[in-house]
């Protein structure tokens, strides 16, 4: 069995505690070879590098 509420859980408290509960902007920084946004500690998309070296080849 579940645990049950003693009380009832107004709609103001109850979306109160969601409303915390969204996505948060993303974090960008500055490729190293290309200086193209990209997200941290991935490959960049525009050059396929990744700290300073070439994972991706392009063609």
């Amino acid at each position: 069995m579940s645990i049950c509420p003693k009380n009832k859980s107004s709609k103001a408290r109850r979306d109160s505690r969601r409303a915390n509960w969204k996505m948060g902007e993303m974090n960008l920084v500055k490729c190293s070879k290309c200086g193209a946004l990209m997200m941290p500690h991935r490959v960049c998309k525009a050059c396929g590098s990744y700290n300073k070296k070439e994972i991706i080849p392009q063609d």
